[in-house]
């Protein structure tokens, strides 16, 4: 039997939305130890490094005008500021990834997700939802899936079970001759 007798895992923009403090860092890092084939944006933003981050490893560290660039030509898929602070997520990669197959796991606020949604209707929205959070119904009723995050553990092997669930198109049949 040939793979081309199986379907294909669907290389689709999964973005993975929560609550300031709800976690998702720690679900996406298991997440991608479990599902490697899922890849994750770096994004870009107008702050310094900390000690120990590398640019376009662990962020794109630019200026305000080479972010303002980037908006300017529609480059960034979402954005958002926190004071003087912007960061956003660079479309071109996601872009490309999705594009190459490779599906793509974006993990961002509420207000994020809800902005990628309009601008990318067919992206699946996960709601990553610590034990106490009630979403307002409409948020909730924005999102496809809703997963509890009571275990960190838990919640990526949720995740990773959504991320592997979708297929492109079924499998077909091949002719006998």
């Amino acid at each position: 039997m040939s793979t081309d007798d199986e379907a294909r895992p669907a290389a689709r923009l999964t973005v993975l939305g929560g609550p300031s403090g709800a976690g998702r860092e720690s679900v996406v890092e298991l997440v991608r130890a479990r599902f490697a084939r899922a890849w994750v944006p770096v994004p870009a933003i107008t702050r310094p490094p900390r000690p120990g981050e590398v640019d376009g490893v662990h962020r794109c560290f630019l200026d305000d005008a080479a972010f303002d660039r980037m908006v300017a030509a529609g480059a960034l898929l979402e954005w958002s500021r926190a004071g003087p602070v912007r960061r956003g997520t660079p479309r071109a990669g996601v872009r490309d990834r999705l594009a190459a197959g490779v599906p793509v796991l974006l993990p961002l606020d509420v207000p994020g997700a809800l902005a990628v949604k309009t601008v990318a209707p067919d992206a699946q929205l996960v709601l990553l939802a610590p034990p106490t959070y009630r979403p307002d119904p409409a948020v909730a009723a924005a999102f496809a899936h809703t997963v509890r995050h009571d275990r960190a553990e838990r919640a990526a092997d949720e995740l990773v079970g959504l991320l592997g669930s979708s297929f492109l198109a079924p499998a077909q049949p091949r002719g006998r001759g």
